[in-house]
């Protein structure tokens, strides 16, 4: 199934007193290309990220994860505090204040001012836990993610399925319309020829004329060139269903396409063919604009 590169994708996650939040976002690129951006002390899941991000199918896109956390409670933090230096600086504000006749004033308040005084003991921390707790949050943002890359993909595939069968309708005008102007080539090149030469003498080649329209028949015919081009739209219908990077093979199926038709309209001098060349190509564009946001 074609997937689109164009997807977001957003969770949110609570884990040892704090939370996660995760958001992906992807655009077009030709390869994959991810950015992951995170709080400085996270840098060790950078790399666990993007490789869980391929594991999960995404192989192509330039793809943006943010992840915030938030502490939301202190769990295991301990406040320690040094009372020998405390009760220095209590007996020195107490001198200060002897010394100088100052007010004594000296309060729990203004002793905690000193923060030398206070020691914070935090737990170890464990990595690989929290990598599981972010990990298991990432996981829930792809779900979101993965599923806005089929469901848009699967839109793409049936508008590219549209402009297919309008091809495939002008295709069929277009044989009809060459298929007419070739047999009745020699008859309108005999007309013409009597004309010109109504007034003389010269007698016509009947055989001449027959040979100069089996040589337009062979220059005009289109036969193999409408054949390639209905065997390219089967192609595309296969890619298009297949599991997987399609996007890169539609893209080289489509150019081939647009060749065919080129070359439809290169061998033609029927104005309704040039016409309906004109809005092959203008179906064709269409595809390939939608094919260069498929995976």
């Amino acid at each position: 199934m074609a997937k689109s590169m164009t997807a977001f994708g957003r969770a949110v996650g609570t884990w040892g007193g704090k939370k996660y939040t995760i958001e992906i976002k992807s655009v077009n690129a030709r390869y994959f290309d991810c950015t992951v951006k995170y709080p400085r002390q996270y840098g060790f899941i950078e790399e666990p990220v993007k490789a869980y991000i391929q594991e999960r199918g995404v192989l192509r896109g330039k793809i943006d994860v943010t992840i915030t956390v938030d502490v939301i409670e202190q769990e295991g933090v301990v406040v320690n505090l040094d009372s020998a230096l405390a009760a220095s600086y209590i007996d020195a504000l107490r001198h200060l204040a002897e010394q100088f006749n100052l007010r004594d004033d000296i309060a729990a308040s203004r002793v905690a001012q000193f923060r030398d005084i206070f020691t914070i003991t935090k737990p170890e921390e464990n990595l690989e836990a929290e990598w599981e707790a972010i990990r298991s949050v990432l996981s829930e943002a792809l779900d979101a993610f993965l599923v806005m890359r089929e469901r848009e993909g699967a839109r793409l595939a049936a508008d590219a399925e549209l402009k297919l069968v309008n091809i495939e309708s002008i295709a069929a005008e277009i044989a009809r319309l060459s298929s007419a102007e070739i047999a009745t080539y020699a008859p309108r090149l005999a007309e013409r020829i009597k004309q010109l030469l109504a007034d003389s003498n010269i007698e016509i080649n009947e055989q001449r004329i027959l040979t100069e329209a089996a040589i337009f028949a062979d220059k005009a015919s289109i036969d193999e060139e409408l054949v390639r081009l209905a065997s390219h739209i089967t192609a595309f219908r296969q890619i298009i269903a297949e599991e997987g990077a399609v996007g890169r093979k539609l893209d080289f199926l489509t150019q081939e396409i647009n060749r065919e038709v080129n070359t439809v309209g290169s061998k033609s001098q029927n104005t309704k063919i040039a016409h309906l060349v004109v809005d092959m190509k203008s179906e064709i564009e269409k595809i390939r604009e939608q094919v260069q946001n498929l995976e």
